[in-house]
């Protein structure tokens, strides 16, 4: 079990007590331990932080920029050593979390470039004469970011650059499950040279040090992923400070396959949508709707693939499908595959945990296709967040449509077909933030806008220059230089 310190006011600190952190592939053996920081040490985090803004905020852009470049190149250096961390900690396998690690690069370099070298701001007509006028963006001040265990280092990176090349300072609170990850990248920031509190990681236990973390006046705004029934918590408590709120939330995101379709294109795509990182994405495709005349055409290619995929401690290279993150998530998922057979469910694979003795100490699921669903089932509505998908037949586009849209969430949904048409249609009714047309629904570049509708999240987007918006406010200023 190794020993990781957590970054507060520039220094690697240590804590009177630990939290002991999981393999899932192995729960026998803790992987980590780092340090559960007392309440007093999250008021110091903050203390810290407010006066890294003071600095950073004063901080010129490119310099900024500059700061953030070099965290993306140690992020790369470090890349093999980093993911071999996130594979053990998260359980993904490891080509999963190597891509994770180059993603949170490209993060940090694409905030950096955006931010340091575009504009100033805009320039505005005026009515009055001899007057100039001008809007300019400016930081917020204190961001709270809030980051789930599924994506551990690429999530922190997609909320932290754009906040801190904006000028912000950031408190990160990493899942307790996975906090090595996040670590990782606030040693590549501290190692670039970010100047002390502009950056700092809470870790510690969330019943003892949840009121320091989220009752310090001097949150600016919060950035939240992860489940339902927390963010809504949390939208209402931080409304009625004016505290800005980001929600990046649940999703039941379905995939549709046409009649007109390439099904054995669609049945790979499917599968990898759905079975990548143990169906552990909130863009996962959960629910696939087949046109009837391809059903078991396209059912047969899907369990073909499905076949092919091999469970495993996620650095073994031949693993293709690792554990889930942790014993709640696995036996949460498992309870959700018995009740839907209960209500009438078939398993037409999966079901259950593997056999393979060697398995037999992880959090392994096998992937799992059901079919027979019905509309009135917990599982074609409730988010599972595994490798479990369901089937269900439709006769008509329209009908499909209707399917998808038939949920509380709107994140995701991907069509596959070959008629241009039944494309655009799908990108103008499916009710989702992200919309796709022969891909997997997840796997959205940094630069694209990233969010979803109804209770899928909040109205600020992810990624993209949408961020900005939610790490900047806007000032107007008008100078007259008349007599």
């Amino acid at each position: 079990m190794r020993t990781v310190e957590t970054l507060v006011g520039g220094e690697w600190v240590s804590a009177a007590d630990w939290i002991e952190v999981q393999n899932p592939a192995d729960l026998r053996t803790p992987a980590f331990r780092v340090p559960a920081l007392a309440p007093e040490d999250v008021t110091r985090a903050y203390d810290r932080a407010e006066e890294g803004f003071a600095v950073w905020r004063r901080t010129g852009p490119i310099e900024r920029g500059t700061v953030l470049h070099r965290a993306a190149a140690l992020l790369r250096e470090r890349a093999e050593e980093i993911a071999a961390d996130v594979a053990m900690e998260n359980g993904k396998t490891r080509a999963e979390a190597r891509g994770e690690t180059l993603k949170a690069a490209d993060f940090l370099e694409y905030y950096a470039g955006l931010v340091g070298r575009g504009g100033y701001g805009t320039l505005l007509h005026d009515v009055r004469p001899d007057t100039r006028t001008s809007a300019q963006r400016e930081p917020l001040g204190i961001v709270l970011a809030i980051t789930p265990w599924n994506d551990p280092l690429i999530t922190p990176a997609r909320k932290l650059a754009p906040a801190l090349a904006s000028g912000n300072a950031a408190v990160l609170k990493p899942a307790t499950e996975t906090p090595v990850s996040g670590i990782h990248l606030a040693r590549a920031l501290h190692d670039a040279g970010l100047p002390a509190g502009v950056l700092n990681v809470v870790t510690g236990r969330t019943a003892l040090i949840g009121e320091a973390l989220l009752g310090d006046p001097r949150i600016a705004a919060v950035t939240f992923t992860g489940g339902n029934e927390v963010g809504e918590r949390l939208r209402e408590r931080f409304a009625v400070r004016n505290v800005r709120f980001q929600g990046e939330l649940g999703g039941k995101n379905a995939s549709v396959v046409l009649a007109d379709a390439d099904p054995a294109k669609a049945a790979r795509t499917v599968a990898a949508a759905s079975f990548g990182q143990a169906g552990q994405r909130c863009t996962a495709t959960s629910r696939i709707i087949v046109q009837r005349d391809v059903y078991e055409e396209f059912t047969g290619l899907l369990l073909a693939e499905v076949a092919t995929l091999r469970l495993g401690p996620g650095l073994d290279e031949a693993t293709t499908m690792g554990p889930q993150a942790g014993p709640r998530q696995r036996d949460g998922i498992l309870a959700m595959i018995e009740d839907a057979v209960k209500q009438g469910a078939s398993v037409l694979v999966g079901g259950g945990r593997p056999a393979d003795e060697a398995l037999a100490h992880g959090c392994y699921v096998q992937p799992t296709v059901l079919a027979d669903v019905t509309p009135d089932m917990d599982v074609w509505r409730d988010e599972v967040f595994g490798p479990v998908v369901v089937l269900r037949a439709v006769d008509t586009f329209d009908e499909a449509v209707e399917a998808v849209n038939d949920s509380d969430f709107g994140l995701a949904a991907a069509l596959f077909t070959k008629d241009l048409g039944a494309a655009h249609r799908f990108a103008d009714q499916a009710e989702c933030g992200q919309i796709a047309v022969n891909l997997t629904t997840p796997g959205w570049d940094v630069h694209h806008p990233f969010g979803g509708f109804r209770d899928s999240g909040s109205p600020f987007k992810e990624q993209g220059t949408e961020a900005l918006r939610f790490s900047t406010r806007v000032k107007t200023v008008a100078i007259h230089f008349g007599a």
